[in-house]
């Protein structure tokens, strides 16, 4: 059977020093001489000690864990993002926490409050679509745990957020339509309290300008990100006399269902209907025909950027001013 790991007191009764020279010849403490610490260390092992993490962390006032919460653990967009945190987490000694709202409003709240519960040393988060409650962020700064927002993120000031510039991959793809003819482009974008949703239907207005097309919010629909949601903005589309031939689509999961409801209508994808999508998922790859493009947002580098900001503030006693990074978007045809 496996010996139970024995105490600092033990070592120092087997050793016939005081357990206050044990514990800093264990923490490596300049004033313990090596041949002491080797002693220690020497028997601590035959002893099988084990370091007590609570007592650690009493004395520290760390855990060493953070928390993560994204609407949804199995999108390849976040297990990319999930990746990227858990090296900078782990290069820092840290554990990672994870937790999915689903996009439920209620249950990231309550995802929030445990992890306060548990003294998380910090917090790393992709809003839900359906948040719009954002007391959470005031109750985490009094508790002195500092949380930095990435992907989705709150249209407020005086928070850490990174994030995609959406405009730029909007810009390159109304252009590759424009380019090849197209003149009747649409957008299916997603919920409309999204500060994401504001981004696109602003670049997308641009970028029709800067190829001298004309704005028609006819071509503008919403989808709640539900399949059900994703069809019904395809049919607003398909039912109009001048029906788009190109369509922009607020990610792939969206364009996923579009594509099958435009096959269903007898419409062939690449000549009789075009689309481009937000997100630049893997699963393209494995298309026998995929769309004409599809945008990177690079939720690894934001997710790494993220992290990076919240190790700096974790533990940082002065005052910190919140930092702002973007990412540039990127158009990547098929």
């Amino acid at each position: 059977m496996k010996k139970k790991p024995a105490t600092i007191k033990e070592i120092a009764k087997k050793l016939k020093i005081s357990p206050s020279t044990v514990s800093r010849a264990l923490n490596d403490h300049p004033s313990i001489g090596l041949v002491t610490t080797m002693r220690v260390k020497k028997v601590a092992e035959e002893l099988n000690y084990e370091p007590n993490q609570t007592a650690i962390f009493f004395k520290q006032r760390k855990t060493f864990t953070i928390g993560v919460i994204l609407p949804s653990l199995s999108e390849p967009f976040f297990s990319s993002a999930i990746s990227e945190i858990e090296n900078v987490a782990g290069a820092q000694n840290y554990t990672v926490l994870m937790g999915q709202s689903h996009d439920d409003a209620a249950r990231e709240l309550q995802i929030i409050q445990t992890f306060k519960k548990h003294r998380v040393d910090g917090i790393l988060m992709s809003l839900g679509k359906n948040t719009e409650d954002l007391s959470f962020i005031d109750l985490l700064e009094e508790s002195e745990i500092p949380i930095v927002f990435f992907d989705c993120v709150p249209n407020i000031d005086g928070v850490n957020k990174v994030y995609s510039d959406l405009s730029s991959g909007m810009r390159e793809a109304i252009h590759a339509f424009a380019s090849i003819g197209h003149q009747n482009i649409a957008l299916i974008n997603g919920p409309e309290n999204l500060l994401a949703s504001t981004e696109r239907v602003e670049a997308y207005k641009k970028a029709l300008e800067a190829n001298d097309l004309a704005f028609d919010d006819k071509y503008v629909v919403n989808t709640d990100l539900t399949e059900e949601g994703n069809v019904d903005a395809m049919e607003k589309l398909l039912v109009l006399s001048e029906r788009p031939s190109a369509v922009v689509s607020f990610n792939d999961f969206v364009t996923l269902d579009v594509i099958k409801y435009a096959r269903q209508k007898g419409l062939v994808q690449k000549k009789d209907i075009y689309f481009i999508s937000y997100a630049n998922y893997p699963l393209w790859n494995y298309m026998e025909n995929p769309p004409m493009g599809s945008i990177e947002q690079y939720p690894d580098k934001q997710a790494r950027k993220a992290a990076e900001i919240l190790f700096a503030n974790i533990g940082n006693k002065e005052e910190v001013k919140p930092e702002t990074v973007v990412f540039e978007s990127k158009l990547v045809l098929k």
